[in-house]
């Protein structure tokens, strides 16, 4: 486990505005309906809030846009991020890897930029 080491990116302010652009793997625009429910948030954790519980690793971490939840990727073996989607209707998540300036809407199923 490692610590994070970010503060809100700058391009979070961005990917709030209701009407920032979504993208399909690069190739095609649309709307994300989402975006009016994206909160300025801070992460909850230094790590997936699960992981942390439990002892267990992750790959990389995920937060809600709408609650700071910090969970762990698909990758990893807890999934929380998903599994927090699924247990609080959370739609809109973004990557808080340093390098990483995306984001992900489960219910509309498009990455955003965030940067």
């Amino acid at each position: 486990m490692r610590p994070l080491d970010w503060a809100i990116p700058p391009g979070l302010k961005e990917a709030a505005n209701p009407i920032a652009s979504c993208r399909i793997s690069g190739l095609m625009a649309k709307r994300c309906s989402h975006f009016k429910l994206i909160q300025k948030v801070s992460p909850n954790t230094n790590g997936c809030e699960e992981c942390l519980k439990t002892g267990d690793r992750w790959v990389h971490l995920r937060m809600c846009l709408i609650c700071g939840h910090v969970g762990c990727c698909d990758s990893s073996k807890g999934k929380h991020a998903t599994k927090h989607f699924h247990a609080t209707q959370h739609p809109v998540m973004r990557s808080i890897e340093p390098a990483d300036d995306w984001g992900w809407c489960y219910v509309d199923e498009l990455q955003f930029d965030v940067a």
